[in-house]
């Protein structure tokens, strides 16, 4: 039990057990009723590990919170960790302060400068220029841009022909997010898998986003797993890290069931003759092969499902919320746009390098 506690919990507990089985001896040496230093016993444990802990604040440590023993901040902090909170904190003590959740120091930058100055990178070794090799060919090559470029293009132009041609749309509108996650998400699939969904009503594509859905929220939640700041509680406090480990080891098996084991299947039933036809081909072929584990297969796809679409997403989301929130810039893209298509049906990669406008 004492690898589960620090120091000075460790040996404040230990000094709380000598003192109770000298409580005897103190009485009569200090002619005091055992009862009431029995009384006094369980606060020495807390006044030693504070003492001990300002006794140990060094003088080049941040200015922050005064903590409490055992919890630190969180009484102050609670789970309302969030930028706001950081930013009211840091006009009190200073562009670094910090707090102290459990057991665990958190230093806190918010000048920008000085954030700067922390950044800290890890070693590019041979797996990672291994990761890169794999990756970069169905992905990030020119030959990709071109083979996948009318597929792309295919995919938004189906955006536009529902924006266009449903009636609902005329009069109830829609939530235009759910259709380019539709687009994102196919141009994705096709690109990963060589397969895509068939509505916003597909099974499949509902399972996805969900587990994606979920996945942000957990990212995104100001949730603990507190069995990490305070150590000798950790095998009662794994609720978050639960969730975390349940819900990753669902989207592992949705992404292995229904997408990679078909493409393992087809390429061993075309054998030798199987040509590559999508990403999981290669990443698959680079694991057969020994260069990575059938784990880091299924680790990359579940990478790609939140990096390549969720963010895009945003992004995405972001720039039509700004157009429509200024009337001005739509026009005077409109005109541009008309202006280069001079009777073309689309925009194409092509035509865009003559815009010439740029909103300020």
């Amino acid at each position: 039990m004492a690898h589960l506690l620090n120091k000075p919990v460790f040996f404040s507990t230990l000094l709380t057990i000598i003192l109770l089985s000298s409580t005897r001896l103190l009485a009569s040496y200090l002619s005091i009723s055992p009862p009431l230093i029995a009384s006094f016993l369980p606060l020495a444990p807390l006044i030693l590990y504070l003492f001990y802990s300002i006794s140990k604040r060094s003088a080049s440590l941040p200015p922050g919170p005064l903590s409490i023993p055992l919890f630190g901040n969180w009484l102050q902090v609670g789970n309302d960790l969030n930028h706001h909170l950081l930013a009211s904190m840091a006009q009190k003590y200073g562009p670094v302060f910090l707090l102290k959740l459990g057991s665990k120091n958190l230093a806190v930058v918010s000048d920008p400068e000085l954030a700067s100055q922390d950044m800290v990178f890890t070693i590019y070794g041979d797996h990672w220029r291994k990761m890169r090799r794999i990756m970069t060919l169905p992905f990030f090559t020119n030959k990709v841009v071109h083979h996948y470029s009318e597929m792309w293009e295919e995919e938004m132009e189906l955006v536009v022909d529902d924006l266009r041609n449903k009636e609902s749309v005329k009069s109830e509108g829609l939530v235009i997010r759910k259709r380019l996650q539709l687009m994102l998400y196919n141009i994705m699939y096709r690109m990963m898998f060589d397969s895509k969904f068939e509505s916003q009503e597909d099974p499949l594509f509902i399972q996805a986003t969900r587990f994606n859905s979920e996945r942000s929220r957990l990212a995104q939640s100001f949730d603990y797993n507190y069995g990490d700041f305070i150590p000798f509680l950790r095998p009662f406090l794994r609720g978050y890290l639960n969730k975390c480990r349940e819900l990753q080891s669902r989207r592992l098996a949705f992404f292995n069931n229904y997408f990679v084991e078909k493409r393992r299947e087809i390429m061993a039933a075309n054998g030798e003759k199987h040509k590559i036809r999508c990403a999981i081909d290669h990443i698959i072929d680079a694991q057969l092969k020994g260069e990575i584990s059938e784990a880091n297969v299924l680790y990359i796809v579940e990478n790609i499902n939140v990096a390549a679409i969720e963010t895009t997403l945003w992004s995405m989301e972001w720039a039509i919320a700004e157009l429509v929130n200024h009337p001005h810039v739509q026009c005077k893209i409109r005109d541009e746009i008309t202006t280069i298509l001079q009777g073309m049906q689309s925009l194409n990669p092509t035509s865009t390098n003559f815009h010439t406008y740029r909103p300020q």
